[in-house]
């Protein structure tokens, strides 16, 4: 794609205040793709003055309507998938295939779904002598990470336009371009001006301009737990909503009688993905005494599979790359024993870090507390189930997780007492219209389907 030099607000292009710009760097091969603006606080101010201009008639709009736009959109982004693909692979790293089936195809079924929910939702509801509504919240800031960069926007965008809300996008700066051609997928679907608006720009710039701004009424980000913590204050200091999907340690739990190689096969697998860089990535292998030993080798055999700059891209930037080496580290450093992978670059160019696994992980090593991001898993023993109950909750996320167990009513009574927003059971398969979100700092709200749609709601109620 051609990158823009301008933002999209008001339902145009138009040149940034400043002339400042950000590089966007491809993380496999070190080279500058394209450069966007810097935004600042200015162009901030004229995005959030457009959407909220252009609130009322979006909120008055008749749900279907948004609806068929949102049909509209999905339709775009589908017409898009392979340029979005391309793309995403350019300033993202990520494998060809992935960015084609994951990156860009979820985001379109997200799309269609909330078209599908805004059409049929249930926004009045008689109680009583009371006609309660459900109205839109207002101005949306949303804030969106690198990881999964069209995946975030959609699961934000979509849901807050269904509800009648109108937004401002301020995208992560590794990954600006995906975010451009999104903007290019709501003008091709006929969005009112102002109802979608994109600024590009730093986070500390652009972002807390973004969060802090009078005239936003939600701000909804996706990131790392400390600037969640940041946001959270910011937007607490004017009694503003927010919801924060933020960082993860999950755990993937193999009880006793498990099929035992699909699970340390399917586990591997899950934090390869996209390099590790997914915050409910299964960090955390939880096997039991008798079985470590055979579990640790079929991990090691695994992760041979997941060779850098083939199956598993680099990471998104040389700053992330020397994070997760340092981790490993630190590892090493506390003990943990290195069955695959280390600290050492594999390859001479591009941000890479070698699949890694550690075997006999303590519950307080780094580790096994802190979120990594990248292709690195731990290994840990328990002695029986609640055991592994208290080593699985023994941290302060709560993203995600999984259980194997022999059979699903076993793995489902251990998940209900795991403190995590979302379990898969026997490797139970991603289901977009599902609520995701964390317990603990793992984040405030949830997003996807209609549970996601609540977030931009509002409720009053008419007593007659």
């Amino acid at each position: 794609m051609q990158a823009h030099d301008q933002m999209y607000i008001d339902g145009a292009w138009r040149p940034a205040v400043g002339r400042d710009t950000i590089a966007v760097v491809n993380p496999a091969d070190e080279q500058v793709i394209a450069h966007v603006p810097a935004g600042t606080a200015e162009d901030v101010d004229a995005a959030v003055r457009a959407a909220r201009a252009a609130f009322p008639a979006w909120a008055a709009t008749p749900p279907a309507e948004r609806a068929a736009r949102l049909t509209a959109l999905a339709d775009a982004l589908a017409a898009r998938k392979d340029v979005l693909a391309e793309t995403i692979t350019a300033e993202l790293g990520s494998p060809l295939p992935l960015s084609q089936m994951v990156h860009a195809g979820v985001p379109v079924l997200v799309a269609a779904s909330y078209a599908e929910l805004a059409a049929r939702h249930a926004f009045e509801e008689r109680i009583g002598n009371s006609t309660v509504l459900l109205e839109p919240v207002g101005v949306v800031g949303a804030i969106t990470p690198w990881n999964y960069p069209l995946h975030q926007i959609v699961a934000k965008v979509a849901p807050a336009l269904a509800a009648g809300c109108t937004v401002v996008l301020k995208p992560a700066e590794d990954t600006p371009l995906t975010a451009q051609l999104f903007a290019e997928a709501t003008e091709a679907a006929g969005l009112p001006p102002g109802v979608f608006n994109l600024v590009t720009g730093l986070g500390p710039v652009a972002g807390q301009a973004l969060a802090a701004h009078e005239g936003v009424d939600l701000v909804s980000f996706t990131g790392s737990t400390a600037v969640g913590k940041q946001i959270g204050a910011t937007a607490g200091a004017a009694v503003k909503r927010v919801a924060l999907e933020l960082g993860g340690k999950s755990a993937n739990v193999i009880l006793p009688g498990a099929d035992l190689a699909k699970a340390v096969n399917v586990g591997i697998a899950n934090v390869m993905t996209n390099s590790g860089q997914t915050c409910s990535a299964w960090t955390r292998m939880l096997v039991d005494a008798d079985r470590y030993d055979e579990a640790v080798e079929l991990a090691a055999n695994a992760v041979t599979k997941y060779v850098p700059g083939e199956r598993v891209g680099p990471l998104v930037n040389a700053k992330q790359q020397a994070r997760v080496r340092g981790y490993i580290t630190k590892g090493v450093e506390e003990g943990a024993r290195l069955i695959a992978g280390g600290p050492d670059a594999p390859l001479d160019t591009g941000f890479y870090v070698s699949p890694t696994v550690f075997a006999d992980v303590t519950p307080d090593m780094t580790i096994a507390q802190e979120e990594i991001f990248g292709p690195v898993v731990s290994i840990l023993r328990y002695e029986d189930v609640d055991d592994a109950l208290r080593i699985a909750n023994d941290t302060v996320y709560g993203l995600a997780g999984a259980v194997w167990a022999a059979d699903d009513e076993e793995a489902v009574a251990f998940a209900r007492r795991m403190d995590t927003g979302q379990v898969d059971i026997n490797g139970g398969r991603f289901n977009p219209l599902a609520p995701f979100g964390g317990y603990k700092q793992s984040g405030v709200g949830r997003e996807l389907g209609p549970h996601g749609l609540a977030e931009y709601l509002q409720t009053k109620s008419l007593q007659f």
